[in-house]
């Protein structure tokens, strides 16, 4: 099995990669411009990164180019989250910044990316931008007081959108999460 991460010019791309790698996931760093026919992946990360998408039709990359049609999980983390919201019909905004520990409530529970995670803990959170309204059809995972869609889920493909950073080590269940992914990215 092989996981994609994809560069958004996130300062922690290379921790998604290494949770990837201690998870004995084959995995690899790649542009976000890259074209789907060369992922060659069984499961894609989109890193956070620095882009503001408030407002704006701004591209991810290629990824704008493959995501309706890409037939392998995906999980979208702060800007890749915030992405997934706009794409496909959400709204984002310049909201409440939040900054360091933020308090999760999973809304979700029995949702594949939170099995055996507590509905309430602390994960690290560094945007300024959030998703405010996520897409038709889809679902809320997880919020916390400052931001209304911590997780969120297509309604029927296995894309997941995450605000905060389960890459980071201060983030409790943050490997889990990524376990989690790499299980249906087996499927």
């Amino acid at each position: 099995m092989r996981i994609v991460v994809l560069d958004n010019g996130g300062q922690w791309t290379h921790r998604e990669w290494r949770v990837l790698r201690d998870l004995d996931v084959e995995s690899a760093i790649l542009p976000n411009t890259t074209p789907a026919a060369e992922l060659k992946a069984d499961g894609v990360v989109l890193s956070g990164g620095a882009l503001s998408l408030e407002g704006t039709d701004t591209p991810l990359g290629r990824v704008s180019e493959w995501i309706d049609t890409i037939d392998v999980p995906v999980l979208g983390i702060c800007v890749g989250h915030q992405f997934l919201g706009r794409h496909f019909g959400g709204r984002v905004v310049r909201g409440t910044p939040e900054f360091g520990a933020a308090d999760i409530t999973v809304d979700r529970p029995e949702h594949p990316i939170f099995t055996g995670l507590p509905t309430h803990f602390k994960a690290w959170s560094n945007h300024n931008d959030s998703v405010v309204t996520p897409p038709p059809g889809w679902s809320v995972l997880a919020h916390s007081p400052s931001c209304p869609v911590q997780a969120m889920a297509h309604p029927t493909r296995t894309i997941w959108g995450i605000q905060f950073h389960p890459e980071v080590e201060h983030t409790e269940g943050g490997r889990e999460i990524f376990r989690h992914f790499a299980e249906a990215c087996r499927r």
